[in-house]
């Protein structure tokens, strides 16, 4: 028996919402499964991937292989995951960018004084009649 983690469609019609499971890769896509690992809803921005890691990787040893789909979404947890665990152990390095948005800010002024330079001096001239070229 060949065992496979893959996707199982749950939503509505034109609605998506996907489970990750692990099933005889003999049964249907809907069918009948052995576990339901997680889900994943592409339908909310960011996606929703919710997969309980610790259960795939017991089946991916025991011989269970992922088709492509769950690969990538295991990849995204994983870097999700990954994510959300450095911005809390990297806090001085937040402070940094505000700095350096304080000093682009100064520039943006001084870039700014050149357009105001010239539409100031646009504003002496006078206006091209439309008829005339």
């Amino acid at each position: 028996m060949s065992v496979r983690l893959r996707l199982r469609r749950v939503g509505g019609k034109k609605d998506p919402v996907w489970r990750v499971v692990v099933a005889d890769q003999r049964s249907p896509r809907d069918g009948r499964v052995i576990e339901t690992l997680g889900h994943y809803n592409p339908q909310t921005a960011p996606s929703t991937v919710v997969i309980d890691e610790e259960r795939a990787r017991g089946w991916i040893a025991r011989g269970a292989q992922p088709t492509r789909a769950v690969q990538k979404l295991l990849k995204i947890q994983v870097a999700s995951a990954k994510a959300a665990e450095a911005p809390a152990e990297e806090a001085p390095a937040a402070e940094a960018p505000a700095a350096d948005a304080a000093d682009s800010s100064a520039e943006g002024e001084t870039a700014a004084d050149p357009a105001a330079e010239a539409a100031e001096a646009t504003e002496g001239e006078p206006a091209a009649a439309d008829g005339d070229a």
